[in-house]
């Protein structure tokens, strides 16, 4: 093949890698929506779970899973092309990485069937701490990508990751002080 196809295949895996993530960061944001929804008066309960349900089947089925159908198969045709890229050790620890997140994926699918159907047993805080897996999985990848071989492990890196670490705990953080304060406005 050309190396003009190469660079289509590289180029719309990108796009599907940047729409497969977008879709799963807002889906489950959408879940924790969708969670405290269920403290609502009923009528308010039941318009909230509909439009909700409504959200999570269109951002899943229209955006988030195409995005990923389109980011395998684009890498599976840049594989077909650099197949000796399998015997590299970032990539074998990649593949690894992005089965973790198909299975998230589809996880995904799981937790928004239970929601649409009342049945869900996972809180807002915990799908809260579920939604930063997708970014710790997303700097894992970008670094075997750009890096391959020479995965950094100098300080820089370390002090990189502990940042983002940082940053999900401050959003965490946030959240709590938020549903504090309105808990109070609610009660005085």
């Amino acid at each position: 093949m050309s190396s003009e196809a190469y660079l289509w295949f590289k180029s719309l895996h990108i796009i599907g890698v940047i729409v497969w993530f977008s879709g799963l960061f807002y889906l489950v944001r959408l879940f924790i929506y969708h969670e405290e929804s269920r403290t609502m008066q009923d009528d308010l309960k039941i318009a909230f779970n509909d439009q909700y349900s409504l959200m999570e089947k269109r951002l899943a089925n229209i955006i988030t899973t195409p995005g990923m159908i389109l980011a395998l198969s684009m890498a599976i045709c840049l594989v077909i092309m650099q197949p000796g890229w399998l015997s590299e050790k970032w990539l074998q620890i990649k593949i690894s990485f992005v089965l973790g997140l198909v299975i998230y994926h589809v996880y995904c699918y799981k937790i928004m069937n239970s929601l649409q159907n009342g049945t869900s047993k996972i809180s807002a805080k915990n799908l809260r701490l579920l939604n930063e897996l997708p970014t710790l999985l997303l700097f894992v990848i970008v670094l075997l990508v750009i890096f391959k071989n020479n995965f950094p492990t100098s300080i820089a890196t370390w002090s990189v990751f502990g940042l983002i670490i940082f940053m999900l705990l401050s959003i965490q953080l946030y959240a709590k002080i938020r549903r504090k304060n309105e808990e109070s406005l609610k009660n005085g």
